[in-house]
């Protein structure tokens, strides 16, 4: 099979790594396995959802992000920010002090990209009334979903709504903005402040679209350790940038749990948690969900609050962004007469639709019908013999992940250290043939004799 992998941000350190099964076990894909004593990642299997991060005991797991000096390669700046960024710092922080340094840092322009919320509602709204495909219609909010959704429920990819999240639609706006000031393309750089490692991935690989209108992605916690910073230590007077912008109650709650399913009719489900998610989709693969017009899935734990890359504790960034909602829609705040992006709704409409998602099955097992079926055979007789109790110390997750490893060549039966037992103590194999085997897996270093007096 042709093998065509994914961009992925999520990046082990061998070095620090010391493959303690952790990312193994949580990993919604089943896309890690243990070799030699390090993780290691199934491109195709991978979905960026963070989860192996998150488990880490060592940090051995790292989100790569693009060089910061590259925003300098422009002429024109333009910083996307996320509203859940707001929600990192503490109530003592005003939102022009945050805007100053990200200006400061070097950016001409900053943009919170839940401002073209409203445009995507009423796009969505169009799209459910004139797409008369099976419900529900699932968001392609989080990149994480709509990949998890092409590798491991293919069937279902033809329910994602083809419309630009609001990523990048504010980049288009912003872009087209830019350019009828008279700039031209490639003086324009646009960079997104991401919450999590998915949507890093989204922006170099994307999907449904031929590239992305975003030049690179900075990490939240990298800029909020930057204006944190720059803001304990200047107390004087600094430039203020100018907030002209036309931020809502809802748009700040967009990227919160609910906050796309409360703006659509019909029975609307919001799912937050990948593994949470994992159990709904089943449930709609296996048709016992059928009466749901809409779902709003998110990868992570009270969605982008509880990103990998957030600094603060999702419930008291959740609690502070509503708060700043509540206050928004109180004081109504000096705004410009005329919303900017109002002036490019035609444009931004006659560009919101995406290409059709291709499924990316990773159950696939050939391309050739009946060589796919020789090899759910041998899945099933290999089963027959494993143990089953998914025990992780054959390098693989669960007993079903290493019978398909092996199915394919990728393993040997032999890892299972209950056959293992079984073949040494027939004298099929011999005790050191047995623990080659084992170091093969874990490496060679975990099985050294250490000295109980150095510790």
């Amino acid at each position: 099979m042709e093998e065509v992998h994914f961009y992925h941000a999520l990046k082990v350190v061998d070095e620090v790594c010391i493959g303690c099964t952790h990312c193994m076990n949580v990993c919604p894909t089943a896309a890690i396995r243990v070799k030699n004593g390090k993780a290691r990642i199934n491109k195709n299997a991978c979905v960026d959802c963070g989860e192996c991060l998150k488990s880490c005991p060592v940090n051995a797991i790292i989100v790569e992000q693009d060089d910061f000096t590259q925003i300098f390669n422009y002429k024109q700046r333009v910083a996307l920010l996320p509203t859940v960024l707001l929600g990192q710092f503490p109530d003592d922080i005003s939102e022009k002090q945050i805007y100053s340094v990200i200006h400061e840092l070097g950016f001409t322009h900053i943009y919170e990209v839940d401002e073209t919320v409203d445009v995507l509602i009423g796009a969505t709204r169009e799209y459910m009334d004139h797409h008369h495909q099976e419900r529900p219609f699932i968001s392609s909010f989080c990149p994480a979903i709509v990949r998890l959704i092409q590798v491991k429920f293919p069937a279902l990819v033809d329910h994602i709504i083809r419309l630009k999240p609001v990523i990048d639609i504010s980049a288009l706006f912003y872009r087209k903005k830019l350019m009828n000031e008279g700039f031209k393309p490639d003086e324009i750089g646009v960079f997104y402040v991401t919450p999590c490692a998915a949507k890093i991935a989204a922006v170099k690989s994307p999907v449904g679209e031929e590239e992305s209108l975003i030049n690179g992605v900075i990490n939240m916690d990298f800029i909020y350790n930057k204006v944190l910073l720059s803001i304990k230590q200047n107390t004087s007077e600094r430039k203020k940038y100018v907030l002209d912008k036309h931020i809502s109650r809802r748009s700040i709650g967009w990227t919160l749990t609910n906050g796309e399913a409360s703006q659509y009719s019909g029975r609307c489900l919001a799912i937050d948690e990948i593994h949470n998610v994992i159990e709904v989709l089943e449930k709609l693969e296996n048709e016992e969900i059928t009466d749901v017009d809409f779902l709003e899935l998110r990868a992570c734990d009270h969605s982008c609050a509880g990103g990998v890359l957030a600094t603060e504790n999702r419930f008291l960034a959740i609690e502070r962004l509503r708060k700043r909602a509540a206050w928004y829609h109180r004081n109504k705040p000096v705004v410009l007469e005329e919303k900017e992006i109002e002036k490019y709704t035609s444009y931004l409409l006659d560009n919101m639709l995406i290409k059709d998602v291709e499924p990316r099955s990773i159950v696939s097992l050939d391309s050739d019908m009946m060589v796919a079926m020789q090899k759910m055979k041998k899945i099933n007789r290999i089963m027959k013999v494993l143990p089953g109790i998914d025990c992780g110390a054959c390098g693989a997750p669960r007993c079903q992940a290493l019978a398909e490893d092996v199915a394919q060549g990728k393993a040997k039966m032999t890892q299972c250290v209950f056959l293992q037992k079984m073949l040494t103590k027939e004298g099929l194999i011999s005790p050191q043939e047995s623990f080659d085997i084992s170091e093969n897996t874990w490496g060679k270093k975990r099985f050294e004799k250490k000295n109980l007096n150095d510790h």
